[in-house]
């Protein structure tokens, strides 16, 4: 087996190490495995190179290539005959986690008996693992529960296919690992159902697409792609990160706004980092700030238009190629170009919580751990402060900080100051018109 990756780095040795490949298979009566041939050098002069190095050193003996890419006739004088492996039917991924589970279990002394293997392996069969992924998670999950005593449960195998994920991504993103779930959401119903359906078609579009056939043409893959629009705080981020708890993945966030480049092609290269590392692991892909990139395309009047809508054109055919779950969240949704809302699948509006969401977010901020005192009166929170979900949380802790610091239970004192406070961040006036009979309790400059 020859490694591409090693390869590339010892160009100058290539020739020789082939040579050598080429005379332990010929006296072996074997043959020889290259690959992955995107590993090899970038640049497509390098890479033929490469190739056709080693085909003439392995002359007569049989090659077989791996890769994602296909063969380029340039790489060699010769046409290999090309086999497409397809990903696996649900239903094989599903008798590939039994076996895994089973023979980990096997290989702990582990009595097989409690656990239902299929109901495990149907729990992360979405999951997109090689061979040697599924056999580790499987492996460290059966050691986790060991550990602990227990037999080996969905917790277990989920956080184990999370470790399976590599770090590239985690240099491009910020990873969060979910910690929230469908009961911390206070949203409309509407939106709670496009989320629904996000879950849905992420965990069923290998059936669906693959299996199917229900995939458009035109090169699409068989990715899900959602839009989140709303202000800021309306719980965007927190409901992409429901939705990765609940498929048991982790959720990776990038900054497009800190993706863009000023100089021309840079942005190219960026996105295509983040989309090449993205589609290795198994995470939903959060895109903040989507209109830094998505604006409506304008008329091209110097340079600077012409760049800016060569970078909307490549993100939306790198979108419609992606084989992923990815989320984009905007504030400003009216300001995004039709063309790449027509290409989405899910799209879920965040509006401002009305007066009773916004008491039941007061509610599971503040928990019921913090002790209350007699005089607060979160209905009047509710009613009086037009707040977002992302500033009530912001209030509730600050307010939770003020009665740690009084030593006295959480009054009515501590939470107008804490919205004080935010109002001033927000740039918002502190009027009595909104504070009432509780002005006057309001502490600080």
């Amino acid at each position: 087996v020859l490694d591409a990756a090693a390869l590339a780095r010892r160009d100058r040795e290539l020739a020789a190490l082939a040579g050598a490949a080429a005379r332990e298979a010929r006296l072996t009566d074997a043959g020889v495995v290259l690959g992955p041939l995107e590993a090899l050098p970038d640049k497509p002069s390098e890479r033929a190179h490469a190739l056709r190095t080693v085909c003439a050193a392995l002359s007569g003996v049989p090659l077989f290539t791996y890769g994602s890419q296909g063969w380029d006739p340039a790489w060699a004088a010769r046409t290999p005959v090309t086999l497409t492996v397809t990903t696996a039917a649900p239903e094989q991924q599903v008798a590939r986690w039994r076996y895994a589970l089973e023979t980990a279990a096997d290989a702990n002394g582990e009595d097989t008996a409690p656990v239902d293997f299929d109901a495990l392996a149907r729990s992360v069969a979405a999951h997109r693992l090689d061979s040697g992924q599924l056999r580790r998670a499987a492996e460290a999950a059966m050691r986790t529960a060991a550990l602990a005593g227990r037999p080996v449960g969905t917790d277990d195998l989920r956080a184990a296919v999370r470790a399976q994920n590599g770090a590239g991504l985690a240099r491009l993103a910020r990873r969060v690992e979910p910690g929230v779930g469908w009961d911390d959401l206070v949203l409309p119903p509407k939106t709670l159902r496009g989320l629904r359906e996000l879950a849905v078609r992420a965990r069923h579009r290998d059936q669906v697409l693959g299996r199917w056939g229900m995939r458009p043409g035109g090169g699409r893959g068989r990715g899900v792609i959602a839009l989140f629009g709303g202000e800021s705080g309306t719980g965007k981020t927190m409901s992409a990160e429901v939705v990765a708890a609940d498929l048991g993945m982790d959720l990776y966030v990038v900054d497009l706004s800190t993706v863009v480049d000023k100089y021309i092609g840079e942005t190219e290269k960026n996105l295509e980092r983040i989309f090449t590392e993205a589609s290795a692991v198994n995470a939903v892909l959060l895109f903040d700030e989507a209109d830094a990139i998505f604006g409506k395309r304008s008329e091209v009047k110097d340079a600077r238009d012409r760049h800016a809508n060569i970078e909307s054109a490549y993100l939306l055919q790198r979108m419609e190629s992606f084989d992923g779950i990815a989320v984009l969240t905007t504030n400003l949704r009216a300001n995004l170009d039709e063309a790449f809302t027509r290409r989405l699948d899910v799209v879920a509006d965040f509006p401002v919580p009305d007066a009773a969401q916004r008491l039941a977010l007061w509610e599971r901020c503040l928990g019921d751990r913090l002790p209350r005192a007699g005089d607060l009166d979160l209905a009047f929170c509710a009613d009086r402060f037009e707040l977002a979900g992302g500033s009530i949380r912001s209030c509730a802790v600050t307010a939770a900080y003020l009665s740690a610091e009084s030593g006295a239970p959480l009054a009515m004192r501590d939470v107008v100051t804490a919205v004080a406070q935010e109002y001033r961040k927000l740039g918002r006036l502190v009027l009595e018109a909104e504070f009432g009979p509780y002005l006057a309790q309001v502490s600080g400059p």
